[in-house]
């Protein structure tokens, strides 16, 4: 290793010398004023304390980190194949940016996929395929209560905040959505200009930190709630419970993110860090959840009002079905967002190990609320990673009515995956503050090339289903979607997993939901079913000659232990007895 580094250091002397020798006399200063200053630098190297490397290798091993910088870029664009990326691939990024333009995204000579590993899934075609849908297919979000139902397009563009967003990249998607007749979420950043500039159909979002309807110590303020949400272009209102990047976990929008125009948006004071809370202080019951529902639908006059979670526990999603059922409220859509969704920045442990993936979350959702007698009631969305025809139609498959897109929206705005988010610092201009950076940013461009991404990837869709046989999303399957479990079998959704009747849970829950539907309960989010095992913090008490564990007493949002309660409606012994039903709408 030190025999290279010494021809490559008499190379580099022996080509500079060249040089300087060609400029004449003055050639030679120019080489000594180099050569002090990669003394000092050596010199300085040697005696600083942070980097082992540098000492060990002055100057050289300043190599290593400017080669470090650069290798997401060397990855992307030189190494990488076109099935490798990640989050996304570059077949899919390609396919966004064609469609943004307008252009073929058709491919040659065969899949790059390996069709035969493990995991690969396939749609099923028809021998005698359909003629394709004229008109785009439309979904009637709004239940029983709701007096201004929306019809939602398949495809629409997922919860970000402007913030998060440019208000550049917030107005390209707004203008899309105008031109394609398709919804934008606005995220939980609140309802800014930037979202009604060219009238698009707005969800408006509403997370824990009320942002634009918040009072002056960060509660719910009803007053400021119903004058925006009467606005016209507000179509339905979305409580966010948590979102795939990270369940669980509250949201922060850097101060050096926040401008004075964001923060009059949210309602927040300048030069400090915008939290929001991981749980909402609105409610705090499942029962409350559905009061509070109620409450937003009264306010924005019978508008469609739904939540957006992605899902943990299950009996927390059975515990929401029980509020459902005893307080004869419902939210008339609930959005599945996926653990692989990503457009909040977020602790790698939480991006890599929490929450429920979009495919089982989804199904579990569908399934719970198909068991309580529910699902006709309440419409279905699908976010995390939707990029494509064939994912749209996947997701609907999987139980979904609709879908929502977020990080191929960003890239059809100009995203280069760059994943420089939480940074302000952009190459493109879609998630940075920086006028300088976002300036770049075309708003009548980049509102093209959303609305035509969004119309093409619909065709598809609409192409997929009719090369299947079905003209619509209500005849789709589960026998339709394939699966291959290992390399001499695959198996159709239908075989892969246990899909439950209309009203079975509340008939003979079958026995793997059975334990769940017991503990569910409406006035408690949680699982506090006690361990058949010892755990750590549980010595082992000798019972009759066996082990038997210590039961730990759940405690309350103050942590204190709560006392036993009788077992009565399916409730567990030891559960915490259940809080007063809220008195809200």
């Amino acid at each position: 290793m030190v025999r290279f580094l010494i021809i490559a250091l008499l190379s580099l002397l022996g080509f500079i010398t060249i040089v300087a020798a060609s400029f004449g006399p003055d050639g030679w200063w120019a080489v000594a004023v180099l050569a002090v200053l990669l003394l000092a630098l050596g010199i300085h190297d040697v005696l600083q304390t942070k980097h082992a490397i540098l000492r060990n290798y002055p100057v050289l091993g300043r190599m290593r980190f400017l080669f470090e910088s650069i290798r997401p870029e060397i990855q992307q664009y030189f190494i990488e194949r076109n099935t490798d990326g990640r989050p996304f691939d570059r077949d899919t990024r390609s396919l966004v940016y064609s469609r943004a333009k307008g252009a073929d995204s058709h491919k040659a000579f065969g899949t790059e996929r390996d069709v035969n590993e493990v995991g690969y899934e396939f749609l099923l075609h028809s021998t005698a395929p359909v003629a394709v849908a004229t008109e785009q297919h439309r979904v009637r979000i709004g239940g029983p209560d709701c007096t201004q139902p929306y019809d939602m397009s398949l495809m629409n563009v997922s919860s970000m905040s402007f913030g998060a967003l440019s208000q550049n990249a917030v107005l390209a998607m707004n203008k899309g959505a105008a031109m394609g007749g398709f919804a934008q979420e606005t995220g939980e950043g609140g309802l800014s200009p930037y979202h009604l500039e060219y009238g698009a159909d707005i969800f408006w979002e509403i997370g824990s930190g009320y942002f634009g309807c918040r009072d002056d110590d960060g509660n719910f303020d009803s007053e400021q709630f119903a004058r925006k949400a009467a606005n016209e272009h507000v179509k339905g209102i979305t409580i966010k419970l948590s979102q795939g990047a990270k369940p669980g976990l509250g949201g922060v929008l850097p101060a050096a993110k926040i401008t004075e125009e964001i923060a009059k948006t949210r309602g927040v004071p300048m030069g400090v860090d915008c939290i929001s809370p991981a749980s909402h202080s609105a409610f705090g019951t499942p029962r409350e959840l559905m009061g509070f529902i109620a409450e937003l639908r009264a306010l924005a006059q019978g508008k469609p009002v739904g939540f957006k979670l992605c899902v943990g526990l299950r009996t927390d999603v059975l515990a929401m079905c029980k509020a459902m059922l005893e307080t004869g409220i419902t939210p008339d859509f609930i959005t599945v967002d996926g653990s692989e969704g990503g457009t909040g920045a977020a602790p790698l442990e939480y991006e890599d190990h929490m929450g429920t993936p979009l495919t089982e979350g989804l199904m579990l959702m569908h399934n719970a609320l198909v068991g309580c007698g529910l699902r006709h009631k309440i419409r279905l969305g699908a976010a995390g990673k939707v990029a494509t025809g064939s994912d749209v139609v996947k997701r609907l498959i999987q139980g979904a009515d609709f879908t929502f897109s977020a990080r191929a929206m960003m890239m059809a705005t100009g995203c280069i995956q760059a994943q420089k988010c939480h940074t302000n610092h952009c190459p493109v201009g879609v998630t940075t503050q920086d006028p300088r950076r976002y300036r770049a940013l075309d708003v009548l461009d980049k509102g093209n090339r959303v609305h035509n991404y969004h119309k093409l990837t619909v065709q598809e869709a609409a192409q997929l289903m009719a090369s299947m046989g079905v003209s619509s999303p209500e005849q789709l399957n589960t026998r339709m979607l394939r699966r291959r479990v290992d390399h001499l079998k695959t198996r159709s959704y239908a075989k892969l997993h246990n899909w439950l009747k209309p009203g079975q849970l509340l008939d003979k829950p079958p026995r793997g939901w059975a334990v769940d539907w017991q503990e569910a309960d409406a006035d408690t989010f949680g699982q506090y079913a006690p361990m058949p095992w010892p755990t750590p913090r549980e010595p082992a008490a000798e019972v009759s000659g066996s082990v038997a564990p210590k039961r730990v007493e759940p405690k309350d949002s103050t942590h204190r232990t709560v006392a036993p309660v009788q077992t009565s409606a399916g409730r567990p012994e030891g559960r915490p007895a259940p809080k007063a039903a809220a008195k809200k709408g």
